[in-house]
């Protein structure tokens, strides 16, 4: 698996739409999750998943426990879809630059974001932040 982070207008969907011109694109919508769409992909395809921040803001209301129990049984279902020869590509918003939100619902989303973000980055092999167009190839902590 591999990740694109980067804020809003960064420029991630092109440099993935770029890097894997053939690419397969799913949207994560609220409430649902990868198991409807994933045993339809073709073996060998490379599958671009976009649409986290709006399925977390459909999560807010969940116990932390069971958003990220959510969270992580998609995660695995998409690494499992490796050993089919699928490369997983996941696109993720950055949400910890900047200013601490004033509603307690916003800072909750920014928290839940920032714990998905490093649970995906834990499971990629590479891992990309993005900014104004341009990719930086993010090393693991060790």
């Amino acid at each position: 698996m591999q990740c694109f982070i980067g804020g809003a207008c960064s420029g991630r969907r092109k440099l993935v739409d770029e890097r894997f011109p053939a690419a397969h694109w799913e949207r994560l919508n609220p409430g649902e999750g990868v198991a409807d769409w994933l045993g339809d992909l073709p073996e060998g395809v490379t599958l671009v998943v976009t649409g986290w921040a709006g399925w977390l803001t459909a999560a807010q209301a969940e116990v932390d426990d069971d958003v990220r129990a959510s969270w992580r049984a998609m995660l695995e279902a998409l690494a499992a879809q490796e050993t089919r020869g699928l490369e997983v590509v996941l696109i993720l918003d950055e949400m910890g630059r900047g200013i601490v939100p004033m509603a307690p619902e916003a800072r909750r989303l920014r928290d839940l974001n920032g714990w998905l973000v490093q649970e995906v980055a834990s499971r990629c092999s590479a891992v990309w932040y993005v900014r104004h167009g341009l990719a930086r190839r993010l090393d693991l902590a060790q």
